[in-house]
C-alpha cells in the first residue's frame, strides 16, 4: 500500500506563469498542503528556472516540469524547422528540469495539441517511426541529464497519434527507459480506455508520471472515476511518484479555449484545489487504515 506525495500544476490558477505568479501560487499551495508543484514552461524565459528552485527549496515542495504542445511544435509530419525548433523547446525543458532538480518533464510531445488527421495502419506506422527519430536525440539527451522525459497519450479530439496506453507502447516501445517513460492523465484515460486498470497494468513499469483530475476536469472525488481500483492498480503496477492534479483557469482566454472550459468546474479555482486534496488525503488514509 503506497502513500503518494499530493501535487497541483499552476494553470489551475494562472497561464502563463510568470516569476511573480510563481511567488504567490507556491506559497498558496504550500499553505494549502501540497507537497508537489507542477510547472508549465509554455515558452523559455516566462520564469527563471534559479529563483524557481531556490524557492520552492524554502517550502518544501517536489518541482515536476510539464511542457505545451503549442502550435508549431511538432515532431512528426511536419517541416523540419518545426521539428528541430521543437527539440530545442524539449532540450530547454530538459535544462530546466535539471536546474530544479526535477526528475521528469512531462506532456504531450508528440504533435501540436488539437492536430488531427486521418492515418491508415501504414500511415500511422510512418508516422510512429518518425516520431521515435525525432525522440531519439531529446531522450539521450533526458538520459544523460538523469531526467524522464514522460510523454502523455491525449483524447481523440485533441490528438489522432496517441490516444491509449497500448498506442504509446506501440509508438515508443523501442525507447522506453530510463530517459523516457509514460505520463497517465485520468481525464483522458476515463475517456480513451476501455478499462482503465487494464491500461495501467499495461503500461507497467513504464509509467513516470501521473496527472488527476475529476472527469470533468474539475475535482477528484466529485465525480463517477473509480479513484480507489486506480490508487490498487498502480501499487500493482510499481508506481511511486506523485499524483498532480492538473485542471485550467478559465480566467486565460488562451488556455480556456485549448482545454474547452467553458464554464466554471468548481465555486472557485481555490475550492477546486482543497477539495481534490481532502478528498485524495482521505482516500489514502482510508486505503492505510483497511490494510
Amino acid at each position: 500500500m503506497m502513500r503518494r506525495v499530493l501535487g497541483v500544476n499552476t494553470w489551475v490558477w494562472a497561464s502563463p506563469l510568470t516569476d511573480d505568479t510563481l511567488k504567490k501560487l507556491a506559497v498558496k499551495i504550500a499553505n494549502m498542503g501540497f507537497r508537489a508543484i507542477e510547472l508549465p514552461v509554455e515558452n523559455p524565459g516566462d520564469w527563471d528556472p534559479h529563483l524557481a528552485r531556490d524557492l520552492l527549496a524554502e517550502l518544501g515542495l517536489r518541482p515536476y516540469i510539464v511542457g505545451a504542445m503549442a502550435p508549431g511544435r511538432n515532431l512528426v509530419a511536419a517541416p523540419a524547422s518545426d521539428i528541430v525548433g521543437t527539440q530545442n523547446y524539449l532540450a530547454h525543458c530538459i535544462t530546466v528540469a535539471g536546474i530544479l532538480g526535477a526528475p521528469v518533464v512531462a506532456g504531450p510531445f508528440t504533435a501540436a495539441t488539437g492536430r488531427t488527421w486521418r492515418m491508415s495502419e501504414a500511415d500511422r506506422a510512418d508516422a510512429y517511426q518518425q516520431l521515435r527519430s525525432s525522440l531519439t536525440p531529446v531522450v539521450n539527451r533526458a538520459e544523460r541529464a538523469g531526467v524522464t522525459l514522460a510523454i502523455e497519450p491525449l483524447n481523440r479530439y485533441e490528438t489522432s497519434l496517441i490516444n491509449t496506453v497500448e498506442q504509446a507502447l506501440d509508438a515508443l516501445g523501442p525507447l522506453l527507459g530510463t530517459g523516457l517513460g509514460l505520463m497517465l492523465d485520468t481525464y483522458h484515460l476515463n475517456i480513451e480506455e476501455k478499462d482503465v486498470s487494464a491500461a495501467v497494468e499495461l503500461a507497467g513499469g513504464h509509467i513516470a508520471h501521473v496527472q488527476v483530475s475529476g472527469t470533468d476536469r474539475g475535482a477528484v472525488g466529485d465525480d463517477h472515476f473509480a479513484w480507489p481500483a486506480f490508487l490498487d492498480a498502480l501499487d500493482a503496477a510499481g508506481y511511486r511518484g506523485p499524483l498532480n492534479l492538473e485542471s485550467f483557469t478559465g480566467d486565460n482566454d488562451a488556455i480556456a479555449t485549448a482545454t474547452s472550459i467553458w464554464r466554471p468546474l468548481a465555486s472557485s479555482q481555490d475550492a477546486l484545489a482543497r477539495r481534490t486534496l481532502d478528498y485524495l488525503t482521505r482516500l489514502q488514509n482510508e486505503r492505510e487504515a483497511a490494510a
